[in-house]
C-alpha cells in the first residue's frame, strides 16, 4: 500500500461518518474515488469537498467499479468506488465480479438505508452479504461510526492481503451523519508472503534438472521491478516463459524466452508443448479454465509434470492441481528470492527454448493473415506496433476482436495491458478512461467490439468532461461475433439472437464532443488514426470489419462448414 502522512484528527474532536471514512481513506493512501452520486451518502460527497482526493464522475455504477478497478489493476494499488443503495450495487455487479476473477483490490462503498427501517421493505432496501458474499472477499456492514477506523482498516488489508479482491462496505446513511469522537487507524501495511530458503533451492534444483521446463506466468501483486528481473533472469537461463490469459504485461514479448499466451484462441503448437514439457512452473497464476483450455494442460488432481505452484494465497495451491512443491509467495517476493545466477547452461533446454520461441514468432506475424474483407485488422495492428509508444496502455473487453490484440500486439512493459480474465464485455472504454484519469501523460487506446462499446459506452461522456484524449477503436462487425461464433459451432446455419443494427460509432463521439472517424479499409486507418491523436480529444474509430473475419485463423463459414462435416447440423 501506498502510506502518507497525512494529519491525524484528534481522539476527541466530534467528526461525522462521513468525515471519518474520507480521514480512513487519505491515512490509507487512497487518492482516488470513482463514483456516481446517490442521496444515500451524500455525507461522504460532503467530506470529500474538502478532501485532498480525486473524485471521478461517472455515468453507471458498472462504468466507475470497472474504472476502480482498472485503477488497481494498473498499479497495484487500491482505490474506491462509491454507489448508492439496492440498483446502483446491482448495477455495479459487473465490475465487482470482474476485481474478483481478476484478483484485483479494490474497496466498493455502497449507500444503504437507514437502520431504524432494516427489514420492511424500505427503498432500494437489500441485503449485501447476502448479495455479495460469494463475490467479494468480505462484505460488511458499518452501524457504529466510531468503528469506521478499524473497519476500513481491516478492508483494506483484506483486500490486499493474500489473492486481492475487492472488499464491499455498506453504509447506513444515518450513520454517515453521526458525530462521534474516534481515534483514527494507522496506514496498513502490506503484508507479503515470502518463500523458504529451503523451497527456493528446491526450485532451482528442480529446474536445473528438467530438459522441457515451461514457465506460467499470472495473476497479480507484481511489480515491474520484479517483471524485469524475471525477464532478464529466463533469457539467461534460457527458460521458456508463457503467460495466462490477458497476462501479456508480464513479460516481454521481445525477450527470447516468450512463447505466447495460453488466453482464447491460443496457438495450438504452443497448447500441445505445454503439454509435452517435463515441468511446469506455475507463478501468480491458477491455471483457471481459459488458460489451462478447458482444464486439459495438466491432469487433475495430480499433473504428469512435475508441478511447482508459487500463489500468494495458501488455500490455492493445492485447490485443483496437487503440486510437487507448493510455495506461498507473491510473485514479487518470489522473483526477489530467486538466485540471480542463471541456471546451469543445459543444451536440451536451450533448443526445447529455441524451439518454443519459433513456434510463437511464426504465430504472431502478421505475414500472410488476410481475412475477408477491406479492412485488415492483422494490418492495424502493425501500424500500432509502429506508433504507440513503448508504455502506451492499450484496453480491451471481451468478444472475438480482442484476439487480434493478444495475438499481434508487442506488450514489452509491466502496467501496459487493462483486460478482463473474468471474460466480461464492457471494460475495456471504462478501463481506459480510468487509466488516463491517473496517469494521464501515458497514450491510452481501447478496443471494444460493436457489442461490447455499448454496454458501458456511456462512460465516453466521462472522458469528453475531464478532457481525457483516449482512443477507442470501435471493431464493428455487425454481432455478437463470439456468440455468433459458437453457435455456427454448434447449430450451424441457424443465427438467433447474435445480430446487431448499429448507431454510427463516429457520429456518437461527435455528438458527445468527441473527435470520431469512420474506417472502412486498412489505408483509412492509418491517417485517421493520426487525426483523432492530433485532435486532443477523446475519439473513437468506427472500424468495420467483415462478419466473416470472426478470428486471424479461420472464417465464420470455415466454422459453420466444419460444424456441418461433424454431423451437428445442416445449413
Amino acid at each position: 500500500m501506498i502510506t502518507n502522512n497525512a494529519t491525524k484528527a484528534h481522539p476527541s474532536i466530534l467528526r461525522t461518518g462521513g468525515q471519518i471514512l474520507v480521514d480512513q481513506l487519505r491515512i490509507h493512501g487512497i487518492r482516488h474515488v470513482f463514483c456516481v452520486p446517490g442521496e444515500s451518502y451524500l455525507a461522504v460527497l460532503d467530506a470529500l469537498h474538502d478532501a485532498d482526493i480525486e473524485v471521478t464522475i461517472c455515468r453507471q455504477e458498472g462504468g466507475a467499479m470497472m474504472m476502480a478497478e482498472a485503477h488497481g489493476k494498473l498499479t497495484g494499488q487500491l482505490a474506491a468506488c462509491f454507489v448508492t443503495r439496492g440498483p446502483g450495487a446491482t448495477n455495479a455487479t459487473p465490475g465487482i465480479h470482474i476485481a474478483s476473477h481478476d484478483s484485483t483490490p479494490v474497496l466498493v462503498f455502497v449507500g444503504q438505508i437507514e437502520r431504524a427501517v432494516r427489514e420492511r421493505g424500505a427503498l432500494q432496501e437489500l441485503d449485501y452479504r447476502a448479495a455479495f458474499g460469494h463475490m467479494a472477499k468480505w462484505v460488511t456492514e458499518i452501524d457504529d461510526a466510531r468503528r469506521i477506523p478499524e473497519i476500513v482498516s481491516r478492508a483494506v488489508h483484506t483486500a490486499t492481503s493474500g489473492r486481492p479482491g475487492p472488499v464491499l462496505i455498506a453504509l447506513p446513511e444515518d450513520m454517515l451523519v453521526d458525530r462521534v469522537a474516534c481515534a483514527d487507524a494507522k496506514p496498513v501495511q502490506e503484508v507479503q508472503a515470502h518463500p523458504g530458503v529451503g523451497q527456493m533451492a528446491r526450485v532451482r534444483e528442480l529446474l536445473a534438472q528438467s530438459e522441457r521446463p515451461l514457465v506460467v506466468l499470472g495473476g497479480t501483486r507484481w511489480s515491474a521491478e520484479a517483471v524485469e528481473q524475471f525477464a532478464r533472469w529466463a533469457k539467461a537461463s534460457d527458460l521458456p516463459v508463457t503467460v495466462s490469459l490477458r497476462r501479456q504485461m508480464l513479460f516481454p514479448t521481445s525477450n527470447s524466452s516468450f512463447v505466447g499466451d495460453l488466453g482464447f484462441g491460443a496457438n495450438p503448437q504452443l497448447v500441445e508443448q505445454v503439454k509435452r514439457a517435463d515441468l511446469i512452473l506455475l507463478l501468480g497464476s491458477r491455471l483457471s479454465e481459459t488458460p489451462s483450455q478447458g482444464y486439459t494442460l495438466l491432469n487433475i488432481p495430480v499433473p504428469e509434470q512435475t508441478l511447482i505452484h508459487v500463489f500468494p494465497e495458501a488455500g490455492e495451491i493445492g485447490r485443483v492441481y496437487a503440486p510437487t512443491l507448493g510455495v506461498c509467495a507473491t510473485p514479487a517476493a518470489f522473483v526477489e528470492a530467486l538466485d540471480k545466477d542463471p541456471l546451469p547452461a543445459l543444451e536440451a533446454r536451450s533448443v526445447y527454448c529455441r524451439n518454443l520461441r519459433s513456434i510463437y514468432e511464426r504465430w504472431s506475424s502478421t505475414d500472410g493473415v488476410v481475412t475477408p474483407g477491406k479492412l485488415q485488422m492483422a494490418q492495424v495492428m502493425d501500424y500500432l506496433n509502429r506508433v504507440l509508444p513503448p508504455d502506451a496502455i492499450v484496453c480491451n473487453g471481451a468478444g472475438n476482436y480482442a484476439t487480434w490484440v493478444h495475438r499481434f500486439y508487442r506488450f514489452d512493459r509491466f502496467g501496459t495491458q487493462l483486460a478482463p480474465t473474468s471474460g466480461s464485455m464492457g471494460y475495456g472504454v471504462p478501463a481506459a478512461v480510468g487509466a488516463k484519469r491517473v496517469q494521464p501523460d501515458k497514450t491510452v487506446v481501447a478496443f471494444a467490439g460493436d457489442g461490447c462499446f455499448l454496454m458501458n459506452g456511456q462512460e465516453f461522456a466521462t472522458a469528453v468532461q475531464y478532457q481525457l484524449p483516449v482512443i477507442v477503436v470501435v471493431v464493428d462487425n455487425g454481432m455478437y461475433g463470439t456468440i455468433r461464433m459458437h453457435q455456427e459451432r454448434e447449430y450451424p446455419g441457424r443465427v438467433s439472437a447474435t445480430e446487431l443494427r448499429n448507431p454510427d460509432f463516429a457520429a456518437y463521439a461527435r455528438a458527445f464532443g468527441g473527435h470520431g472517424e469512420r474506417v472502412e479499409t486498412t489505408e483509412e486507418f492509418a491517417p485517421a488514426y493520426e487525426r483523432a491523436l492530433a485532435s486532443g480529444l477523446p475519439a473513437i474509430l468506427h472500424c468495420v470489419i467483415d462478419s466473416e473475419a470472426i478470428s486471424p485463423a479461420f472464417t465464420l463459414t470455415q466454422v459453420r462448414e466444419a460444424a456441418i462435416a461433424a454431423g451437428r447440423g445442416s445449413a
